[in-house]
């Protein structure tokens, strides 16, 4: 067999066995749980900060979700950097419909960053009164139990705790695309990383020892990079700790979407990985479907085999292991969902280009530059 030849179908070999081995880890950290998790015995307080701009289809949804967390010592801090924001209102009426919840809106913008989320959550973390502090974006939706599976999967050696959105309520064809990126291919890789002991902070969720950010600086240090999360990764590893995802992660509304809408957030997210993480970015361009299974077309002729026959069994390999990766865990399989993951890795290619060519991306209005670096609070 020509070198060449070898080579192509070793790498078809590689490419999908590391595909499997990753749904395999995925399944094992993600399968559906059996029911909420209890408090723990002499449950720690919590401060749990939420960072609000703008209101979005499920924003009620998703922020009502934290009044109604089954644990026992938690206060709830929201932030927004205008009074104006129409969220303020909606924010306020769920504060005076749950008296019960030690709950407050902080307004005001100090620009420590040109992280605009950052620079919304600096006032929350000056307010919050305890140890363990949660930082989560506004359209996470939290389970009842969703602070004591944080809490559970700490560690001796853990710097912070982490969840990867699951999109859900998707509607239409490019939200189910929106999912196929999230759920069976981001979330897979992150989850699979994490199991092998190289796991990667995810800003939708972070669970902080406050002295553990304090050791490293501070909220401030988290704008040493242009994203929070991968100054949060560099930080723990830093402290020699480790950054870890929670089992079960939690879900992401989505509702209906727009090819832009799509594009748009995941090309910033590609153009971030890029910036913070390039050599780990690098290879990203080999990890969707479609150079498996055109190197598995290629060298079909050298497996005397039906050219037709291979692609189909290798795109039923493929997309059929991601179905099963969905089944086990609970999200987002309908009829579109094959469509979506064809389109998806399609998508994969130029994505990775673009994240090359482009720095600068635009997030609720605020642009941002790759050369945009810590800047001093006014």
């Amino acid at each position: 067999m020509p070198l060449f030849d070898g080579l192509i179908l070793a790498f078809c070999i590689a490419a999908t066995s590391l595909h499997l081995i990753t749904i395999a880890l995925a399944i094992h950290r993600c399968r559906r749980t059996t029911g909420p998790l209890p408090a723990p015995g002499g449950a720690p307080a919590v401060s749990l900060v939420r960072p609000v701009c703008g209101c979005d289809t499920f924003e009620e949804l998703t922020l009502r979700s934290s009044f109604e967390l089954d644990y026992p010592d938690y206060e709830l801090i929201f932030c927004c950097a205008t009074a104006s924001d129409p969220v303020v209102g909606l924010v306020r009426r769920l504060i005076a419909q749950h008296p019960q919840v030690k709950a407050k809106i902080l307004i005001g913008n100090q620009p420590i960053s040109a992280n605009p989320k950052l620079n919304n959550m600096v006032k929350g973390w000056a307010a919050a009164r305890n140890e363990w502090i949660i930082f989560a974006d506004s359209n996470v939706l939290m389970p009842a139990d969703y602070i004591q599976r944080l809490l559970a999967g700490w560690d001796y050696d853990t710097g912070i705790m982490c969840s990867p959105p699951i999109g859900c309520h998707a509607s239409g064809l490019w939200a189910e695309v929106e999912c196929a990126f999230l759920n069976t291919y981001q979330a897979r890789w992150q989850y699979a990383a994490d199991t092998v002991g190289f796991g990667f902070a995810q800003g939708k969720t972070m669970l902080w020892r406050r002295s553990d950010l304090v050791q490293a600086g501070g909220i401030h240090a988290l704008g040493a990079e242009i994203a929070e999360d991968a100054a949060s990764t560099k930080i723990v590893r830093g402290l020699g700790l480790r950054a870890r995802l929670v089992d079960a992660p939690f879900g992401q509304p989505l509702g209906w979407r727009s090819a832009k809408q799509v594009w748009d957030r995941q090309a910033r997210w590609s153009r971030l990985r890029r910036m913070t993480f390039p050599a780990f970015f690098l290879p990203e361009v080999l990890t969707g479907s479609i150079v498996p299974i055109l190197a598995a077309a290629y060298s079909a002729d050298i497996l005397e085999l039906p050219m037709a026959t291979v692609v189909a069994g290798m795109a039923l390999l493929w997309f059929g292991s991601e179905a099963v990766l969905a089944r086990a865990a609970g999200w987002q399989l309908s009829p579109w969902s094959p469509l979506a993951w064809l389109v998806r890795d399609a998508l994969l290619p130029v994505l990775w280009v673009q994240a090359w060519l482009l720095d600068g991306f635009s997030w609720r209005g605020s642009e941002i530059r790759a050369e945009d670096k810590k800047v001093e609070a006014t």
